[in-house]
């Protein structure tokens, strides 16, 4: 890796792709993420807040660190998340966030090693304390085959677009859902007003 170059992982890895009205089946490698578990409507539950306050201090952190000891720079990935209920009925049809669970998530980058990640959640723990840093946790991740699409627009307007790909898309390919639903934001909803966020949605498969 050249001095002074920052890899862009959204530019490099084949999971970020994604486009309008394009449903692609592609296989993911195994990956970790940093990761905080959570319950609840995210626009309302306290828990949701603070898993992000844990949440990003951390990856940028790691960032940083990998700059100054491994010499590899990078743009910090964009929030993910995995999403279901007991019933999924509340997720793709009825909406009702309530009764969601949750684990958000920030990809790390396959040269950090464990170590070097739970050196910045110890940094982070003792700059700032987060009232969930200690829910924070390295989780690997293996989904396989997956489906996926991009959305563009509020996450309340998915619905049609989930129930089109569970419904239609994955069984026409001769395949069922085979793990949890899950998202990553192109768009910084904090930013980028509702009509033009990107979301890409995922959803790992299995033969039917």
């Amino acid at each position: 890796m050249t001095t002074g170059t920052k890899t862009d992982l959204t530019k490099t890895l084949d999971g970020y792709r994604a486009r309008i009205g394009e449903f692609r089946l592609l296989e993911l490698p195994p990956s970790r993420y940093l990761a905080i578990d959570g319950h609840g409507d995210p626009n309302t539950a306290p828990a949701y807040a603070e898993a992000l306050e844990a949440l990003y201090p951390v990856a940028y952190a790691l960032k940083f660190a990998s700059r100054r000891e491994l010499d590899r720079d990078y743009v910090v990935p964009p929030l993910e998340g995995l999403w279901w209920a007991d019933d999924m009925d509340a997720f793709t049809t009825a909406r009702d966030k309530s009764r969601w669970d949750w684990t958000m998530m920030i990809l790390i980058p396959d040269w950090v090693e464990d170590p070097l990640v739970h050196a910045a959640i110890a940094t982070v723990r003792q700059k700032k304390s987060p009232a969930r840093i200690d829910a924070l946790r390295i989780l690997p991740l293996s989904e396989g085959t997956c489906m996926q699409t991009l959305h563009v627009g509020s996450f309340d307007d998915e619905a049609p677009l989930l129930e089109r790909l569970h419904d239609e898309v994955i069984p026409e390919h001769g395949l069922r859902l085979a793990g949890l639903h899950h998202e990553i934001y192109l768009s910084d909803a904090r930013r980028v007003p509702p009509e033009r966020r990107r979301t890409i949605l995922r959803q790992p498969v299995a033969p039917a």
